[in-house]
């Protein structure tokens, strides 16, 4: 038997290498941009008042919510989405950090 370690025939087989290579890059970016775009969409989008919160939440779900009920979902809406885009930007800074300080080491 041979000890060698075997490199793996499924990766040459399916794809050029360059084209795996940026199909496995891809993915993450993809999922970054949707991190961004939802919670940016969904506070463009939020309703003003909650009474149009409450009729959204109707139409979609089937489902009447009484107004304290749609002005606080409409409140931990808008702050999830505020801490999801707060976390992305240090998440963001501080990768750009640490690549900046890799470049410069």
């Amino acid at each position: 038997m041979n000890a060698s370690v075997s490199t793996c025939c499924c990766r040459a087989a399916s794809a050029p290498s360059g084209q795996h290579d940026r199909a496995i890059h891809r993915t993450p970016r993809r999922v970054n941009l949707t991190g961004w775009l939802l919670p940016s969409a969904l506070l463009v989008l939020m309703p003003k008042c909650p009474a149009c919160m409450a009729a959204y939440i109707a139409m979609a779900t089937g489902l009447g919510i009484s107004l304290p009920a749609a002005a606080n979902v409409r409140f931990m809406l808008i702050t999830l989405c505020i801490a999801s885009l707060s976390w992305l930007t240090v998440r963001t800074l501080h990768r750009l950090y640490q690549s900046r300080a890799r470049v410069r080491s």
